[in-house]
């Protein structure tokens, strides 16, 4: 059966509408099927169901489609009964993959708010949206309030309140200058929801939504023009929150409820004629300062209270305004009416109640003390700030209504004709863009220009308390007179003397008005009287369009205006201002606006309604009063996460870019595997998450079973995720698994050994973390050899991983071998579930294509060809050495210390700042620490880490041993403490050692590595408030990297801060004294030299902020201490974590809001901090090292990969011809990379192409690269694995530039299998080119200039279905017998002598290559592929004998050992187990999943992270190149009186509360057990909403790692045999 598309989704007789679908499979898969009505075309998303990721390929026939239905017929297999439900929608708004859910929003009903915009577009308002929750297989831990926020973002207010326009920028004045695509971000209010659709290339596929009111109406009269005004109000979403969450500035120097309002009035016409129109923009929101209000308990007003710098960030967000409302530069033609002006007014109406007595009197006098602070500090030479002071509601109680709105007219006159309208036409034809007399606009998004002949220079901006109802009745009114000025310049007159036919007896002084576009004046011949002739109609008229003087109304009275205007266009344009004051009166407080009832003034019967509107005021008023105080919270919450703010909060655990199943969905297996009832597919349904519910059952008594999982999609391997899969017997399923990944099948390399898997129910998910290979010489170096005592395995890295072991990284990896052990050896059959390869994926598509956000990997690639990444362990490198010179020692503190984010050297006096004596304060709030960040690595660090490369390879370690002896003595006589163990780390980091290097040092000089353990150095007393604060710490600065970034939106931010965020002092880095008068950093300098106090640092002082001392630079606490010092000031808890758990990183008393300051002036001198501030500070930086570094490894593995597969140059990317067409034949290309690679590496000659560049797309790479092999090599095979099985046609062999010759020329073998064992395979064909190179001269010599590049096709006589192609080139000798010199001469011409020596070039440039070699450009492989699988499981009696193999039940079952006495110790991380004296014997123990949960943040933003919105940035977490890994070591009490280690458990991840089931390896008789939990314990956190701080403990680990009541001993028996007791004593 076929779906149909409903057929209201594409009305008859019009362009098709966008058409959204949303299919939901039985086996729970999501498509996303979305049909543009900006494309001919459809694309299929597909929903990944293990991590949420977005998966789209580009490719035709998998997910582009020619229509909707031959989509949804691919999706669904043109049957409905295969499909949960089918959504029908018209737009998508979002989509966010949160942990084990992911939350995709589409709006289901729009209405057409604004249909036709002058030169096309239509402004739809989401009428109705849907929440479609899609469940995730992803069985990491999820914390209950993470579970809880993902709910309650669903209950967003969306409907109403939120609109988009598809083909237009709508968010910047009209007309905009910029494409769709790039919004301004002040006003787009799902760009992080939109985000996935960017990653995978379908930025458009996603609307640029907008939150506020969008509305229109057509207004005219009998015999005049119709007109349309349209009123569009964007909320920004710089301050985001409710009523009294979001007033006055945050951090990101925006006020609360800030909207832009436009009101747009144009003359609707013809296609094909010019549409005039004009726009007036003003602005209305909160008072700019740092102000708030306090809601109380009882009826009274909330009290109003002003920050103590109120006003912090008030220039700038002036300066923001300026910005966008500057038209002074703007092309306007000579003959204007505008005149250019020397500066741009910003004025503020305040409406505020300034009566004495009034709580809004203070706002009303620190606004005026504001303007005027803005004035003194001169950052706004070209804006005019002014300020007028109107108390609506004493005016009108005073005066009444008519007389308010008069006064008002009065003071807006000046201001408003000042800055005056945008006016322009919409010229459809390129002749009217030429006789354009003004500034021309053009965009992408539609036909034909803007002609604008003035601007609107400035704004004026309206305000009350909240911005709500009277700042909604004030816009109002000053909108109207702006409106009768719009109309009367495009010539629709409102008088209403003229709407009846009176003769005007006012001339307007004398006043003569420009005529509207299209008209002319001329003279009559005979009367001499003035006519006027209209161009557009072709009409003429004695009277003049425009009689009326501009801005006349503005001197009416009330009554004057009422009485001669017509009041229908008034009456609409008051009805758009009603609907709009509702909607931000909604969004902003919960209900609707008040006092509205003065916008229907001009109605007859507003009075009738005065009574009703006081009634309505007041249950407003409760409605608000409930909201703000019970439901604000929430939905700030909502807010946030919906624009993706303070993720780290709400979603503490949530990856920012989910993991890629490389496994699925063409993924295969090279080995089929065994099966005890054989099936046609070989084992590929283990693969597939359609057959999830499958159980794959091994011959009886299997040894091992080994898989062979070729990938999908090169990545870097992260995780292993396996579904538990059994009968009812669990033992059946595997106990134990080695991992071995590697790029080719050939020398895969062990990452993972013996791995523990519990048995655990049916269908449950187990994911097991992977690291890269490592190294056998680090492992025997770092780790339990380092520790101080090797009987000692109790230590546990709180702080950070001192012994971490660094795994390769590797984003090609294509081959996983898995091999399983069973629980029982010799036992019954294996049963396996699904099994799901989780990995990093680079951007191949955009790589290759050189295009969106593989732009910077391949410019990235190209400029670090020959650079070897600074944080590479192998290349000795020091990427942060400071320049030296070459007469330095290599002890010297001057050279032995350099600032990791700048490259600075701490003690050159060329890197410090000029010889001044001024004390000044440093920087202009806490955010500027990140600014620094932003730069990059300076030149003179990279070339001294170039330099430092190419000296010897123990140079870093011979330094790091300096530094070492530095700080313990010639004789190792001092002891190291926390600070100098903390700075030698730091030492290490810029040295560039790994741990294994740095312990391999220690240990050749005698000392052992645990002696510097900093987790072995910090009392355990303190260790709790230590790791707290750190923790608060790398809280406060995400949160202002975050407020940092979000300020810079229209602003231009710069960073003159000589401090930043840790301001650790080097070994040996002494005070410079001088002006200094703190003298912290005072101590011994060792054998390092003294700094000059001439230097210019010296001279340096800064002003602590706390005991108004002057101090240097070097005795300033980072910025990082201010932080803290703010929030201490603001939380009641101590630093100590007395009441906090220490070891939960997300403390509940953190308030992380962007409405609070996160910015304050000067710095903070180290003798003011608390030694906790400080040590906090070094771990923090530490942490930041540690990423750092972790994140250098992944770039550089990631540039390594794309030089592996295509080696970019800037000098030639070349474009796919047009006549590409001709290679394929109609058929695909079934070989491309990154969906195929080679089986097998192939020798390559230097100075080539990669052999992997072979596989590249035609329009990849550079057009002169090609690959050759070694002249050595004779013959080479190649083995490709397909992207899928496919039906094989033949091969394309695209020739290298250089051309073939006769000793050159080689001969093609092919075979083609889906099995990887040569003897399976069957041979489809043997060329010899040499034939074609007689044939065909075109194949010699330098290539030619051609649509269709050089090539040879071996075609097959019958397709042939297959996974893989083996592909062999051999070079035969000159001589041999299968070539005739005769024939082969006469056949050719001379000048192309076949046995001349070839002459080519290398690949990319470099000598002359003369010797014969194999050489080639593309290997294409053209055919069929299979869309869907064409194996089915086997049916029938297999099934059934399968289901009665798995039916029976396990001869012993589990029943639980009574414990006597449990004994907790440790941090709950050991739990003591005292047995009964009679107890059987024990078989193994149950251990219930932890709820604690892997925090994303850990420490504060690296230098790298400019902006958190920026995924692409990070390729890979660095939690996920070296996982967290837990372990529990199980000992039992042994004879005579000590305790033996049982085993050691390597813990996988599976959801809160799972129950796992682990065997001991022989059964026990013991009365005491003890279990510990060890291994990455620091790396574990609780959920914030589960931290419990009533029992006032101090915790230094995470509380849901605690062993208590997770451990359950059990012993095996017979059920029969206990009867009743069997069903009580289960475990």
């Amino acid at each position: 059966m076929n779906l149909q598309v409903p057929s209201n989704v594409f009305p008859a007789g019009r362009q098709r509408d966008t058409s959204v679908v949303v299919v939901t499979l039985e086996s729970s898969e999501v498509y996303i099927i979305v049909s543009l009505s900006s494309r001919t075309d459809t694309q299929v998303i597909y929903v990944d169901p293990t991590t949420g990721n977005l998966r789209y390929n580009a490719k035709t026939g998998y997910d582009v489609f020619n229509s909707q239905n031959e989509a949804l017929d691919y999706v669904t297999d043109g049957s409905k009964w295969l499909c949960k439900s089918i959504i029908y929608a018209r737009a998508v708004l979002g989509y966010a993959s949160l942990g084990s859910y992911g939350l995709l929003l589409v709006a289901t009903k729009l209405s057409a708010s604004i249909p036709n915009l002058p030169g096309g577009g239509c402004v739809y308002t989401v009428t109705e949206t849907q929440w479609i929750k899609i469940s995730l297989q992803n069985p990491q831990p999820l914390g209950k309030g993470e579970t809880k926020n993902v709910q309650e973002v669903t209950e967003l207010d969306i409907d109403g309140k939120h609109y988009f326009c598809e083909s237009r920028d709508i968010t910047r004045p009209f007309p905009s200058r910029m494409p769709l695509q790039n919004p301004d971000d002040e006003f787009v209010w799902n760009k992080w929801f939109s985000m996935p659709f960017k990653k995978i290339g379908l930025p458009e596929h996603c609307v640029v939504l907008l939150q506020g009111f969008a509305e229109f109406r057509s207004f005219g009269s009998r015999g005049q023009k119709e007109g349309v005004v349209a009123l569009t109000a964007r909320r920004s979403r710089l301050h985001p929150g409710t009523r009294y969450l979001a007033r006055g500035l945050n951090s990101c120097y925006s006020t609360g409820n800030e909207v832009e309002c436009e009101q747009l009035v144009w003359i609707p016409k013809e296609a094909g004629q010019s549409v005039p129109f004009n726009t007036y923009i003003w602005r209305r929101g909160t008072i700019p300062m740092w102000w708030g209000a306090e809601l109380k308990l009882t009826a009274a007003e909330a009290e109003i209270y002003v920050s103590s710098d109120p006003y912090k960030g008030s220039a700038q967000y002036y300066q923001r305004l300026t910005e966008r409302y500057d038209a002074r530069n703007l092309d306007i033609a000579a003959s204007g009416n505008q005149r250019k002006s020397a500066f741009v007014p910003v004025i503020c109406v305040n409406l505020l109640r300034s009566g004495e007595g009034k709580s809004e009197s203070i706002l009303v006098q620190h606004f005026e003390e504001s303007l005027n602070y803005i004035r003194s500090v001169g950052k706004l030479p070209y804006t005019r700030v002014h300020l007028i002071n109107y108390d609506w509601h004493a005016s009108v109680k005073l005066k009444g209504e008519q007389q308010t709105i008069e006064g008002l007219w009065y003071l807006l006159k000046a201001p408003t004709v000042a800055i005056s309208i945008t006016e322009g036409d919409y010229l459809p034809s390129l002749q009217r863009i030429k006789d354009c007399k003004g500034e021309v606009i053009y965009s992408d998004d539609i036909d034909g220009a803007f002609c604008l002949r003035s601007h609107q220079n400035g704004v004026i901006r309206f305000n009350c308390a909240d911005s709500l109802d009277r700042t909604n009745a004030a816009s109002f009114f000053g909108a109207l007179q702006v409106f009768m000025e719009q109309c009367r310049r495009l010539g629709i007159s409102l008088d209403s003397d003229l709407a009846y036919g009176y003769p005007r007896s006012n001339n307007n002084g004398g006043y003569t008005a420009p005529l509207p576009p299209g008209w002319e004046k001329r003279i009559d011949d005979v009367t001499g009287k003035t006519y006027f002739i209209d161009h557009n109609t072709r009409t003429t008229t004695w009277n003049h369009p425009c009689p009326d003087k501009p801005w006349k109304r503005f001197d009416m009275t009330f009554d004057e205006f009422k009485r001669s205007t017509i009041l229908s266009p008034v009456s609409q344009l008051a009805d758009l201002f009603l609907l709009a004051g509702d909607i931000h009166a909604t969004l902003y407080t919960g209900s609707k606006a008040m006092h509205s009832q003065i916008l229907s003034i001009f109605n007859e019967e507003a009075g009738k309604f005065k009574q009703f509107s006081a009634a309505q005021n007041m249950k407003i008023t409760l409605q608000r009063r409930y909201k703000n105080a019970v439901v604000d919270s929430s939905r700030q919450k909502q807010l946030e996460i919906f624009l993706g703010l303070r993720l780290f909060k709400h979603f503490p655990s949530i990856p920012i870019q989910p993991l890629h199943v490389a496994s699925r969905p063409t993924g295969c297996f090279l080995k089929p595997i065994v099966n005890m009832f054989p099936v046609a597919h070989g084992g590929a349904s283990l693969l597939s998450f359609k057959r999830k519910a499958m159980t794959w059952v091994t011959p009886q008594a299997t040894d091992v079973v080994e898989l062979f999982i070729y990938l999908g999609e090169p990545c870097h391997v992260c995780q292993l995720l396996l579904t538990v899969a059994h009968g009812s017997d669990d033992s059946t399923f595997p106990a134990t698994v080695d991992v071995r990944t590697g790029r080719y099948l050939d020398g895969l390399k062990l990452v993972l050994e013996g791995a523990s898997i519990p048995q655990c129910a049916n269908g449950t998910n187990i994911l097991i973390p992977l690291s890269g290979s490592i190294r056998a010489e680090d492992m025997a170096i770092t780790g339990a050899g380092a520790r101080l005592h090797s009987q000692d395995t109790s230590t546990v890295p709180l702080l950070y991983d001192f012994e971490e072991l660094e795994g390769e990284v590797d984003f090609l990896t294509r081959v996983v071998a898995l091999t399983f052990y069973p629980a029982v050896d010799g036992g019954g059959p294996i049963t396996l579930g699904e099994i799901e390869i989780l990995g990093a994926t680079l951007p191949w598509r955009f790589i290759l294509n050189h295009e969106d956000s593989g732009t910077g990997f391949s410019e990235q690639a190209e400029a670090h060809h020959d650079v070897t990444n600074p944080f590479l362990t192998e290349s000795g490198e020091n990427p942060f050495a400071a320049s030296s010179t070459t007469g330095t020692q290599p002890n010297s503190s001057g050279d032995l210390w350099a600032d990791l984010l700048t490259g600075e050297c701490r003690t050159s006096d060329s890197n410090m700042q000029p010889a001044t004596e001024t004390v000044f304060h440093g920087g202009d709030d806490l955010l500027d620490f990140l600014d620094d960040a932003f730069v990059q690595q300076p030149k003179e660090a990279n070339v001294a880490s170039n330099s430092a490369s190419k000296g010897p390879i123990d140079n870093n370690t011979q330094r790091y041993l300096d530094c070492f002896k530095l700080l313990v003595g010639p004789q190792m006589e001092r002891k190291i403490n926390y600070m100098a163990a903390m700075k030698l780390e730091i030492e290490r980091f810029r040295l560039n050692l790994s741990a294994a290097e740095r312990d391999r040092a220690l240990l050749s000089i005698g000392v052992d590595p645990a002696s510097i353990n900093p987790n072995l150095l910090v009392d355990k007393s303190s260790m709790g408030g230590l790791c707290r604060v750190s923790s608060i710490l790398a809280l406060l600065g995400q949160a202002s990297l975050e407020d940092k970034t979000t300020a810079s939106i229209g602003l231009e931010i710069a960073d003159d801060s000589t401090i930043d965020f840790w301001s650790i002092a080097g070994i040996g880095e002494r005070c410079f004294g001088g002006a200094c008068q703190v003298h912290y950093e005072d101590g011994p300098v060792f054998n390092a030299p003294s700094v000059s106090s001439t230097s210019a640092a010296a001279q340096t002082s800064f002003v602590c902020s706390e005991c108004e001392r002057k101090v240097c630079k070097v005795c300033c606490a980072g910025k990082g201490a201010l932080l803290l010092a703010m929030f201490n000031s603001k939380q009641a808890p101590s630093y100590n974590g007395v009441s906090s758990q220490g070891g939960a990183i997300y403390a509940n008393s953190v308030d992380l809001s962007s409405n609070h300051s996160m910015t304050l002036d000067g710095v903070i001198c180290k003798a003011c901090c608390i030694d906790v501030v400080l040590e906090a500070l070094i771990l923090d930086y530490i942490r930041v090292l540690v990423g750092q570094r972790r994140k250098a490894r992944a770039d550089s593995a990631a540039q390594k990969a794309v030089n592996h597969v295509t080696r970019f140059t800037s000098r030639n990317f070349q474009s796919a011809p047009t006549a590409f067409g001709e290679l394929f034949d109609g058929e695909e290309s079934l070989a491309e990379f990154p969906f195929a690679s080679f089986l097998h590496p192939v020798e390559t000659a230097a100075g080539s192409a990669p052999f992997m560049s072979l596989l590249a797309p035609l329009d990849s790479g550079a057009q002169e690269s090609f690959w050759r092999a070694p002249p050595s090599a004779s013959s080479v095979e190649f083995v490709i694995v397909l992207g899928d099985l496919s039906d094989v046609c033949g091969v394309v062999l695209l020739v290298s530039p250089c051309g073939y010759s006769m000793a050159d020329t080689p001969v093609v073998q092919i075979w083609a299998s889906s099995k990887i064992h040569k003897e399976e395979r069957s041979c489809v064909g043997k060329w010899d080119m040499r034939s074609l190179i007689t044939s065909s001269s075109e194949l010699c010599g330098q290539e030619k200039s051609s649509e269709v590049p050089r090539h040879v096709k071996f075609s097959f006589r019958n397709p042939v279905r297959c996974r893989m192609i083996w592909i062999t080139l051999r070079l035969q000798k000159v001589g041999s017998s299968s070539v005739n010199f005769d024939k082969d001469f006469s056949l050719l011409s001379l000048e192309e002598n076949p046995f001349a020596e070839p002459v080519r070039r290398a690949s990319f440039g470099g000598p002359v290559e003369s010797e014969p070699c194999l050489h080639a450009k593309r290997i294409l492989v053209v055919g069929s592929p299979l869309r869907k699988d064409v194996a089915a499981p086997s049916q029938g009696s297999d099934q059934i004998n399968t289901s009665d193999l798995l039916d029976k039940g396990p001869p012993l079952n589990r029943f639980k050992v009574p414990i006597e006495v449990e004994r907790l110790t440790d941090n709950d991380l050991v739990l003591e187990q005292f047995l009964p004296p009679v107890s059987p014997m024990l078989a193994g123990f149950r251990l219930d999943g932890f709820s604690a949960i892997k925090p994303r943040v850990t420490h504060s933003p690296p230098p790298s992270q400019v902006n958190p919105w920026d995924v692409s940035s990070c390729i890979l977490e660095d939690r996920f190149i070296c996982p967290a890994v837990l372990y529990i070591q199980v000992s039992a009490f042994q004879e005579p009186h000590n305790m033996v280690t049982v085993a050691e458990y390597r813990l996988p991840e599976v959801k809160a509360g799972t129950a796992m089931y682990f065997d001991f390896p022989r059964q026990l008789s013991t009365r005491r057990m003890s279990f510990r939990l060890v291994g990455d314990i620091g790396a574990f956190t609780d959920d914030p909403s589960e931290q419990d701080d009533s029992d006032g403990r101090v915790r230094i680990v995470a509380a849901g790692l605690s062993l208590a009541n997770r451990i359950k001993l059990y012993y095996y028996a017979d059920p029969y045999e206990l009867g009743k007791w069997a069903s009580l004593s289960a475990v």
